[in-house]
């Protein structure tokens, strides 16, 4: 398992607001729709219980424009 496993939708969502990232709008399902107003950059993130797969979380933060590192530090 790499450093991005395992961790809960909750988790992810409270670091993308710590990196600046705002709620936008729910999207179809339980999907929810994050805007980094800086970039003008939007990514979708799932909000569904459990662990959230490592492959999803680096399409969520490539599509954000953030780095792994970065990510991993925002706590």
């Amino acid at each position: 398992m790499g450093a991005l496993a395992g961790l809960r939708d909750r988790e992810i969502i409270k670091r993308l607001k710590i990196l600046g990232l705002e709620f936008h709008r729910q999207a179809a399902g339980s999907h929810e729709i994050w805007l980094d107003p800086a970039l003008g950059r939007y990514t979708t993130a799932p909000n569904h219980p459990g662990d959230t797969p490592e492959g999803t979380l680096r399409a969520i933060l490539k599509q954000a424009g953030i780095e792994t590192e970065a990510f991993l530090k925002a706590k």
